[in-house]
């Protein structure tokens, strides 16, 4: 099929109007003007762009990735966010027994295998006690060798990021052997200081997990691991931007920073379902006025979609639409290496998604069959 748009978010810049060429589930052109053929479908005051890409998130609809009825969890997850035009996801784990942990990364696994879900992301065990936000600290363990390849074995090359605190006891160690098994190891839920960050930097660690949420601050004489993840180009930051874990001028210098910005959502289960009593793991969540807390106060993941985090960083934040939406959509992909996603480039799935003015998701195309 052939699709116009008014605008079109391409990898080269933006076409205003513009078009996307589709065959057979896949992009085989993107470019400017007049379309080559007739159009399918025309949106000429609309805006195409990829779908979105999250590749931090626990659940929606619900659910939750940790669910013990796996397969039911992930249909209700992926629906609830495809809803909002997110075309590719995936699955998060918090902390739970390490021999759950195991039976979940393996269920999840054989989803990942039939393309279900881009991967796993194991958020914990190896985290700090001082910044475990909505994970168990009872649960919580130093990485040692055996629980990492346990972990990473049961996914069976499925495990594509691992959150890990580079400070515990073997912690660097770690941050190799995760890379060494060909997943991104994310400097996340920490203590470590700027000095410690950077070595785990140059241990191959390429991403920090929801910068400044969960992580020593900055200081002036101790500037900690945040500023140490956002001065290195070769770094990707996740950031959540929904008005609750950063304020809109922290979005801003984030995605202005030499590293590279990731929007994710960080959803646990209540994001498009109803507020109420939920359960993250083990712990207790209660949801109201669109916050996720912990009887303590603190923030136990959102209820984000990644259309909303488009629209608060353009709307709120002040950022380019195009720079919103590549942190929604090409800088994810890049982050874990999908090849083929984030991008209206010749090869990749046909993944597209129809945004109003106000940049609402009005229809989403994945892999070439409209789902919206």
């Amino acid at each position: 099929m052939m699709i116009t748009g008014g605008t079109v978010i391409a990898p080269e810049g933006v076409h205003s109007p513009g078009w996307v060429d589709i065959r057979a589930g896949r992009i085989v052109g993107c470019g400017a003007g007049m379309p080559p053929r007739d159009a399918d479908f025309s949106f000429p005051e609309s805006t195409l762009a990829p779908g979105y890409v999250d590749i931090h998130t626990h659940g929606g609809g619900g659910s939750s990735f940790n669910d013990a009825d796996t397969a039911l969890a992930v249909a209700q997850i992926t629906a609830t966010h495809l809803a909002h035009g997110t075309t590719t996801m995936m699955a998060s784990l918090v902390t739970v027994p390490l021999h759950e942990f195991v039976r979940t990364v393996s269920a999840l696994a054989g989803l990942v295998e039939q393309g279900v879900l881009a991967g796993i992301h194991l958020e914990g065990p190896w985290l700090s006690p001082a910044h475990r936000g909505a994970h168990d600290e009872n649960l919580l363990r130093t990485p040692d060798a055996e629980s990492v390849d346990r972990l990473m074995r049961a996914g069976r090359g499925t495990v594509r990021m691992v959150t890990i605190a580079p400070e515990l006891e073997g912690g660097l160690a770690a941050v190799r052997k995760i890379v060494g098994y060909g997943a991104v190891a994310a400097v996340g839920h920490t203590d470590a200081n700027y000095d410690v960050t950077r070595e785990a930097i140059a241990a191959g660690a390429t991403a920090g997990t929801h910068v400044f949420n969960a992580m020593r601050q900055i200081h002036q004489r101790e500037p900690g691991p945040a500023l140490a993840l956002l001065e290195d180009p070769s770094v990707f930051a996740e950031l959540i931007a929904d008005g609750v874990h950063l304020h809109p001028a922290i979005v801003r210098f984030i995605v202005g920073s030499p590293s590279r910005a990731v929007f994710v959502t960080d959803a646990m289960a209540a994001a498009g379902a109803d507020e109420g009593a939920y359960k993250l793991g083990g712990l207790d969540v209660s949801v109201a006025d669109g916050q996720a807390r912990l009887a303590d106060g603190t923030i136990a993941g959102s209820v984000l979609t990644l259309s909303n985090a488009v629209r608060y960083a353009v709307h709120t934040a002040g950022i380019p639409v195009d720079v919103a939406v590549r942190a929604a959509t090409q800088n994810p992909a890049d982050m874990i290496g999908l090849v083929d996603r984030g991008r209206l480039a010749p090869g990749n799935r046909a993944d597209v998604i129809v945004l109003d003015t106000e940049l609402q998701v009005t229809a989403t195309l994945q892999a070439g069959t409209w789902c919206k």
